[in-house]
């Protein structure tokens, strides 16, 4: 054999030892646990045959418990970059074969070359987390290890899109990582984030829960608000995250994708005259409302299990993304909470982050009054939905499709607080109250008959949107029916919107 075949047969040894990480028996019991392999994930993800490399060959310097003993190639992560739909990505997945998918320094320093390339070059990138957290043979090391991705975390938030996976166990110091990224996508049974798990609970607490439901993926995008999609399977969540990159730019100084849609811009939808009760106090599912006025009727929602007082997600206007922000009559009658509070502020900031104009659909009661809601801290929490949108540079549209009292019609985008263009219907109701509210307040003391009167009187002066346009409040009134149309309208007018806030170091946002 020639001194070239030989170095070719080296090669080609080692990279077949790369590729099968842990070992044939190791891979098995992944799939035997209906789990798919870090590659397997990796080449379900990307666009087929983009994938290239980085640090195949790393392997970990550890020389405690024997370790030195035991080195496979890749160590544990298996990362480079690649493309989804033919734009540029960043990613890596923890290998689950390789000591447990466990962290070495090694593995942090891929990590932290990769999230940097990815800042650098201005591409998404995508952490699939399957990991049995900081390798304990390596003590303060795989520690700091972690520090390092955080660091980077931080740094990369508002600049390029950063999405966490949650394909297996994510505990411990692990799950923060996932916390300071944009958007976390788990596993139905499959994936797991706690800070600390089933047995320092019920040690501590003597608390006797399941994984499943201190850290399960249900548990995660229902109850804690941590994630914010829930997969069937792997294959489906991996989908999403694809299709979730569709609506996104690859950073902060571009814009989305423009997507041709063959979907009317002048389209009219007269079912809309009837969807909104004339029953102030009736249901109706303001969902039905944001379907019927995108683009081929399809609304990409986030977070869909929690709190679901408020909507928000990603739906194309004229092939264009838009973040939409919408209050849920058919929830709670849509009112705003601590969690709708957190939920819809969360998401009009990364909407700002990354250019992409702001819709929001009103039709709130007020704030949920009560002593939990009081103690829990509504009026820190209500407070950073009023900053997100006062923050927001990108265009902003509003449309009060039904009630829009108190404190709560100022913070859902009002004109006060910077909205561009503001809609109502015309059934429309803007006050400070509701009307009953109102006038057992103002005459407590009158009689049934001075009641009635000023009820219809209250009626009459707020129970409409006239008052508001009047005073330019609202920009104009429309039928339900014209709602695609204006929207477009009025994206197409300020998308040549400039305005940026006081240089600052940054703002102060109620925590």
């Amino acid at each position: 054999m020639s001194e070239m075949n030989e170095i070719q047969q080296i090669f080609v040894e080692k990279n077949n030892k790369a590729e099968l990480g842990g070992g044939k028996d190791k891979i098995d019991k992944q799939h035997k646990d209906g789990k798919l392999t870090a590659r397997e994930r990796i080449d379900t993800l990307l666009d087929k045959g983009t994938f290239v490399e980085v640090d195949k060959f790393v392997v970990h310097q550890c020389t405690n418990f024997d370790m030195d003993k035991t080195k496979i190639e890749g160590d544990g992560i298996v990362g480079g970059y690649g493309k989804i739909e033919g734009r540029l990505v960043y990613l890596y997945a923890y290998d689950f074969t390789v000591f447990g998918g466990s962290l070495s320094r090694t593995n942090a320093n891929k990590i932290v070359k990769l999230q940097s390339m990815a800042l650098k070059m201005g591409a998404p990138i995508i952490a699939m987390n399957d990991s049995g957290g900081a390798r304990i043979q390596e003590g303060v090391s795989s520690l700091a290890g972690y520090g390092d991705i955080f660091y980077q975390n931080t740094i990369s938030s508002g600049v390029i899109p950063q999405i966490s996976v949650i394909l297996g166990p994510c505990a411990g110091g692990a799950c923060y990582s996932p916390a300071l990224t944009d958007f976390i996508f788990m596993v139905k049974e499959k994936s797991h984030m706690f800070v600390t798990g089933p047995d320092v609970v019920k040690t501590v607490t003597h608390e006797d829960v399941s994984k499943e439901e201190l850290g399960g993926a249900f548990t995660h995008n229902s109850k804690s608000g941590v994630a914010h999609f829930l997969g069937e399977n792997e294959e489906e969540t991996l989908m999403m995250v694809r299709e979730l990159l569709s609506f996104l730019p690859s950073n902060n100084v571009e814009d989305a994708p423009i997507m041709n849609t063959m979907d009317d811009i002048s389209r009219e939808n007269e079912v809309l005259n009837e969807l909104i009760p004339e029953d102030p106090n009736k249901p109706y599912d303001i969902k039905e409302l944001i379907d019927a006025v995108v683009d081929d009727n399809y609304f990409f929602e986030v977070m869909p299990y929690f709190a679901q007082n408020i909507v928000v997600g990603f739906a194309r206007m004229g092939g264009k993304s838009v973040g939409i922000v919408a209050n849920q009559p058919a929830y709670l009658a849509g009112v705003l909470d601590i969690d709708a509070s957190d939920k819809a502020a969360r998401f009009i900031r990364f909407c700002d982050c990354f250019n992409i104009p702001l819709i929001t659909f009103e039709d709130v009661p007020g704030f949920l009054p009560g002593c939990t809601q009081e103690h829990n801290g509504i009026i820190r929490h209500g407070a950073k939905i009023v900053y997100a949108f006062v923050e927001a540079t990108v265009p902003k549209i509003t449309i009060i499709t039904r009630k829009a009292y108190g404190g709560a019609y100022i913070v859902m985008s009002s004109k006060h607080t910077g909205c561009d263009i503001n809609f109502a219907y015309p059934n429309a109701e803007i006050a400070v109250m509701g009307a009953a509210g109102a006038v057992n307040i103002l005459y407590r003391k009158a009689s049934a008959e001075e009641k009635a009167k000023a009820l219809a009187e209250y009626n009459e002066k707020f129970s409409n949107p006239y008052r508001a346009a009047e005073l330019g409040y609202i920009d104009e009134i429309i039928l339900p029916q014209q709602t695609r149309v204006k929207i477009i309208q009025a994206l197409d007018m300020a998308q040549t919107k400039i305005r940026s806030n006081p240089a600052k170091k940054h703002g102060n946002i109620p925590l």
